[in-house]
């Protein structure tokens, strides 16, 4: 009789993110192309402000609304990112006396 075949009635059921992990990572990859865009469209907006064409501003200002709210649509329904580890600690070593 071999162990190989029976089946454990202890086994944990697998469990399934309520996301997909291609789904996340395909949502994150989404958000950095926004947010790069919002950057840009704010460099833009800078520079119009600053050769004062305050009608092109104007129009870019909207742009940016409209990049803000659908960054902040995709950032709400991403899980929140796991937290980094924390360091752990460290002691420099000090020099040792040397009996004499």
């Amino acid at each position: 009789m071999g162990f190989a075949s029976a089946a454990s009635r202890y086994r944990a059921q697998i469990v399934t993110p309520e996301h997909k992990t291609d789904d996340i990572a395909g949502m994150r990859i989404r958000l950095a192309e926004i947010e790069a865009g919002l950057t840009r469209l704010r460099e833009r907006y800078d520079l119009l402000m600053n050769h004062f064409k305050f009608d092109e501003a104007k129009g870019v200002q909207g742009e940016i609304e409209a990049a803000e709210q659908a960054r902040r649509a995709l950032s709400a329904r991403l899980p929140p990112p796991a937290a980094e580890p924390v360091p752990t600690p460290f002691t420099v070593a000090r020099p040792r006396h040397r009996r004499r």
